[in-house]
């Protein structure tokens, strides 16, 4: 029963706010504005010729890419700021500095390093995604709690078994966390840098769609398809919060 409400309530709502699109669009008499049976032929229309799918994995490429080299470099330095006070010292004003450029603003310098194509976009979202999960590896070493540690030394543990079990564990789920947020932005900027820079992805439909012809059933549709594959992306990342290593650290 509390599974079927689970899945019944989030259903009820897209519902209603499917339902209220379209009366809006119908009360107003909108001919530019599609109703959602419209936007629903666009993406089988889309599904059907290739094209969404094309989009699709042109997009999670990018940001499967730009994310795993976050994530290759962004934990390992964030360990390594945590555990080393002198690290974090001289690594953290450098991150401070960067983290707050809207990875928007570094598309002209990525043209100009990468050109047009593909490394642009990796470039980007590897920006936009590296600094959260530095800082949230690193916050996770620095909030440890000081029993694991004193009864690790109790023990008679080295560092390096205390850094690589003990320390390790008891972040990880603080940099589950942080991937998740690492992995959400990252989807915000893959698709407006295929906006500006690119000629496939769900960006570029996007901008394509509006640009030929007003089509703004498939310009609702790419946006629908982009939050329905966030949602997609957010969920497997939450199942990490599943493993065993990671799942003492929450409630439930």
């Amino acid at each position: 029963m509390q599974k079927l409400k689970q899945i019944f309530a989030p259903l009820a709502v897209v519902a209603a706010l499917v339902a209220a699109w379209w009366a809006a669009v119908v009360e107003t008499g909108s001919v530019i504005f599609p109703t959602p049976l419209q936007v629903v032929t666009a993406v089988v229309d889309l599904a059907r010729e290739g094209e969404l799918w094309t989009d699709i994995g042109a997009s999670l490429f990018r940001v499967g890419s730009g994310f795993a080299l976050a994530v290759a470099i962004g934990i390992p330095l964030g360990l390594w700021m945590g555990w080393k006070r002198g690290a974090f010292d001289t690594v953290n004003p450098l991150v401070q500095i960067l983290r707050p450029i809207s990875p928007i603003a570094w598309i002209p310098i990525a043209i100009l390093w990468f050109g047009v194509g593909d490394l642009s976009p990796i470039f980007l979202i590897f920006l936009s995604s590296v600094f959260p999960t530095i800082l949230q590896t690193a916050s996770g070493v620095h909030t440890i709690e000081r029993q694991y540690l004193r009864a690790a030394d109790n023990f008679g543990v080295s560092r390096e078994r205390l850094f690589f079990q003990v320390v390790i564990p008891a972040v990880l789920p603080q940099i589950i966390v942080g991937l998740r947020v690492s992995l959400g932005i990252a989807w915000l900027v893959v698709v407006a840098a295929e906006m500006i820079a690119l000629r496939s992805g769900l960006g570029y439909l996007i901008i394509d769609s509006r640009n030929a012809g007003n089509r703004y059933d498939l310009v609702v549709a790419g946006m629908i398809i982009i939050g329905l594959t966030g949602l997609l992306l957010d969920t497997m990342m939450r199942r990490l919060e599943r493993l065993k290593s990671v799942r003492w650290r929450y409630g439930r």
